[in-house]
């Protein structure tokens, strides 16, 4: 059974749909990448899948163990999260708190699993540190690091690059995809359809009143792609120009 599988899905806010008719699964392992125009709705299918967002219509549903509050999620950054006082170790470890459970503290398993995974992410050094004084890249590794500690089974990330210089958006495609190949099921919304070719094993294209779900090389052979101007040189990760 699938991870998520939504079906005719309409999204929208304050009463305003945004998009419909929106069907997709996403299967353990697979790294999908939700792409479309500003406006069409990728952030709010994000949200409505966190139950961030109520759904206007249609069916969305969680299977093979996964429960909706063990999906590990890096939202967009604001300016005052950037600005936030707390340490590294406060934040990272924040991301167990769906796993104390009634107690009000944490606990040793808990305290361990942040650690690991700060050390997974290669911040362990940056722990005493505060975290507006990190760098964008770093900031975004300590975040990926408390969505870990909320999940190993599923990551929702929303525009993870924004903001970061190209050196450090190529390290954390890789992460990212390092996560992938390791068992982790990736879902990323993402601005730069380039990205969602070379490293996504699926890609959902949303517009107002239409939308694409398919594998990689079927995104490249589609009208989408066509009309976008895509092509691709060689493989689905080879060179691209749009």
């Amino acid at each position: 059974m699938s991870y998520i599988t939504c079906e005719n899905l309409i999204l929208g806010y304050e009463g305003t749909p945004v998009a419909e008719h929106i069907s997709f699964s996403v299967e353990k392992g697979d790294y999908l990448c939700i792409v479309g125009e500003n406006g069409a709705g990728k952030s709010t299918l994000m949200k409505t899948l966190l139950g961030l967002t109520p759904l206007m219509g249609g069916r969305i549903q969680y299977g093979d163990g996964l429960e909706a509050h063990e999906i590990g999620y890096l939202p967009q950054q604001t300016f005052v999260q950037r600005d936030f006082p707390a340490s590294v170790w406060e934040i990272v470890l924040s991301g167990t708190l769906s796993k104390c459970g009634r107690r009000p503290f944490f606990h040793k398993e808990q305290k361990q699993l942040a650690e690991e995974n700060m050390k997974r992410m290669d911040i362990w050094d940056l722990k005493r540190e505060c975290y507006r004084n990190l760098s964008g890249g770093q900031q975004q590794r300590v975040l990926l690091a408390r969505a870990l500690c909320a999940s190993s089974k599923l990551l929702v990330l929303d525009e993870p690059v924004t903001g970061l210089d190209p050196k450090v958006t190529l390290e954390f495609y890789q992460l990212i995809t390092d996560l992938n190949r390791e068992g982790l099921t990736i879902i990323m919304v993402s601005h730069d359809i380039h990205a969602a070719v070379r490293y996504a094993s699926h890609v959902l294209h949303v517009e107002r009143e239409r939308s694409f779900i398919g594998t990689t090389g079927a995104y490249i052979g589609s009208a989408f792609w066509k009309e976008l101007g895509g092509t691709v040189n060689g493989s689905p990760t080879g060179s691209m120009e749009v």
